[in-house]
């Protein structure tokens, strides 16, 4: 298969281009295999939207208040639990991001869940063809870009998908490369999902069981990202700007950086920390507490070197459609409900409707 490149004099089939790319089933790491120089165009963002440089604040130089917090967890069970759940409810207010330490999942776990992610993606193309899939269905699935029909231009990023928002899945029906680490990881999440969910629920002055009992953080999707080294990384993105359809979302990052949170209209990297879990709020919660809390638009740069590999585990609802609106604790007379009510399978259906255009999905139902 041979992609058209960037020659804009060319006349250029975009449905063509992508159909041609999506049938190799071999996704961008495809693409650096075959030893390509120039990105195809499918590929090339628009310039206005491309990373500027000088709108950039590296974490490493600047003052503190560009800083991701970062969130001790050590003894949250201990008379500790009001100061983490104060930092918490800062941190959540004020950036919607926050990077967390000794959260009780083990880092040699996580430093082999990166591992051997890694190492699914870079198996033969051959071999991975029998994961790849869009149907949404299929509960372990490898594909390249969730919106690449849809968006219009696409990202620098394969993902291997486990979802498990209809329950629990059979370890047997996983890739044999990363089936144990996943399983293990997999169950270290549900644990953590359901503490944090006690401590946001009191940071915002809620009972400690007021988010499980809502059950709005009872499962989640595993979506293992692999952003392989960018021939023409100012020309793309590893993932374009966004914020998470979910309730709360909890991210591994290997040590390669990229990732970045608007912050007060500038991008800030999340610089990773040894041993860390980055956790942000998604569009769900940011509706349920009537914009208490915000779901904060972050991105993924493309980079030259790599690969960068990263975790995300988006937590959901249990069920899917169940409705959701603001809570009366966040509402009177003077803050009336900004948002209709919503079901997380409707939520989503938009969501991906629109792909990741670098628009927030929240704004469509809001009242």
């Amino acid at each position: 298969m041979q992609l058209m490149g960037q020659d804009h004099g060319v006349a250029y089939d975009r449905a063509k281009e992508v159909k041609e790319f999506e049938e190799t089933k071999a996704g961008v790491k495809g693409l650096v295999d075959s030893g390509i120089e120039r990105l195809p165009r499918f590929l090339i963002h628009p310039p206005e939207s491309l990373p500027n440089s000088l709108a950039v604040v590296a974490d490493a130089a600047a003052t503190t208040c560009f800083r991701v917090p970062v969130i001790d967890f050590q003894g949250y069970e201990s008379p500790r639990r009001t100061q983490i759940v104060n930092e918490i409810r800062e941190a959540s207010e004020t950036w919607g991001f926050f990077q967390m330490v000794n959260h009780g999942v083990p880092v040699p776990l996580m430093d082999n869940l990166l591992e051997v992610i890694r190492e699914f993606h870079e198996q033969a193309s051959e071999v991975k063809k029998e994961w790849y899939s869009r149907d949404r269905k299929t509960p372990v699935r490898y594909f390249c870009n969730g919106d690449l029909f849809v968006s219009k231009a696409a990202n620098w990023r394969d993902t291997l998908l486990f979802d498990f928002q209809d329950g629990p899945l059979n370890p047997q029906t996983f890739p044999q490369v990363c089936r144990e680490t996943v399983s293990e990881y997999i169950q270290h999440m549900g644990k953590l999902r359901e503490s944090i969910a006690g401590l946001l629920s009191e940071a915002l002055g809620l009972s400690t069981d007021r988010f499980g009992n809502l059950e709005c953080m009872k499962s989640e999707s595993m979506g293992c990202h692999y952003y392989p080294p960018c021939p023409q990384p100012d020309l793309t993105f590893g993932t374009t700007k966004h914020s998470d359809p979910s309730s709360l979302t909890f991210l591994l990052q290997d040590n390669m950086g990229g990732l970045q949170v608007l912050h007060r209209d500038q991008w800030v990297h999340i610089n990773p920390v040894p041993g860390a879990l980055v956790a942000n709020i998604g569009d769900l919660m940011q509706l349920i507490t009537n914009d208490k809390l915000k779901s904060v638009e972050h991105r993924v740069l493309a980079g030259r070197a790599g690969p960068r590999v990263s975790v995300a585990c988006l937590i959901y609802p249990k069920e899917k459609c169940r409705e959701y609106g603001p809570l009366e604790e966040f509402t009177s007379t003077v803050d009336p409900p900004f948002y209709r009510q919503t079901s997380i399978s409707e939520y989503l259906a938009y969501y991906r409707s629109k792909g990741l255009d670098g628009n927030k999905a929240l704004s469509h139902f809001r009242l």
